[in-house]
């Protein structure tokens, strides 16, 4: 399932990454890539330990970490520390799979992938091409969002970036480990939570039945997470 999350950025907020991204040095995608990925991949990437890289990392954590939709879909445990790529000039990245366990950087701890998220900082009709296409049950689900949207995938899908033919794209992009290992679990508490948060709305958070579907929520949480 894909996870659309509109407006994590303002565009303003996105026009100020811009300009620090834009005057960037940009690394061959290459030199992060494994074996397999090297085969696939073309595309540049912010160096990782850069400060710029760093500050704007810190910046995208925050504001995930208080975003609730974001928490709700993701319930995340681990996060990967975002990372920033470019792609211009028939820059792709063919159909692959996300490493299964990753080292997380700055630490001896190792995560399991359990989502994949991108982060659009450009606009749409910035560049031709470039749709995140990713291999989901009933199908391949295209995704190129309006700056400042997030989109939330399962990492375990095979998913590739299109030739960017004209101008250019230029994401943020990281993964994380769940709380919730299994994506239908994960499923069903996002959109009871969902659908508690739409009933507080109507009749109040003290509401026997919000009462009652929180404690639904809380136990099935309990049953399933793997902390």
């Amino acid at each position: 399932m894909l996870t659309v999350i509109e407006n994590v950025f303002s565009k303003e907020e996105i026009a100020s990454f811009r300009e620090s991204l834009d005057r960037a040095n940009w690394d061959n995608g290459l030199e992060t890539a494994g074996t397999i990925a090297s085969l696939v991949k073309q595309n540049e990437q912010l160096n990782e330990n850069s400060p710029l890289a760093r500050q704007l990392g810190q910046r995208v954590l925050q504001r995930l970490g208080n975003h609730p939709l974001f928490m709700s879909a993701a319930l995340p445990n681990i996060i990967y520390p975002p990372k920033f790529n470019r792609y211009h000039s028939g820059g792709h990245y063919g159909l692959h799979v996300d490493s299964a366990v990753m080292a997380v950087p700055g630490s001896d701890r190792l995560m399991r992938s359990d989502l994949s998220a991108t982060l659009f900082l450009c606009e749409p009709e910035e560049y031709e091409g470039g749709e995140l296409m990713v291999e989901v049950r009933f199908g391949a689900q295209a995704a190129k969002l309006s700056a400042g949207d997030l989109v939330l995938y399962p990492s375990s899908s095979l998913h590739q970036v299109l030739p960017v033919t004209q101008g250019a794209r230029v994401c943020c992009f990281l993964w994380l480990q769940s709380m919730v290992r299994d994506e239908e679990n994960r499923t069903v508490l996002f959109d009871l939570d969902q659908s508690i948060q739409s009933l507080t709305a109507s009749v109040g958070r003290n509401s026997a039945e919000v009462l009652r579907l929180t404690q639904v929520y809380h136990n099935l949480l309990r049953r399933w997470a793997d902390t």
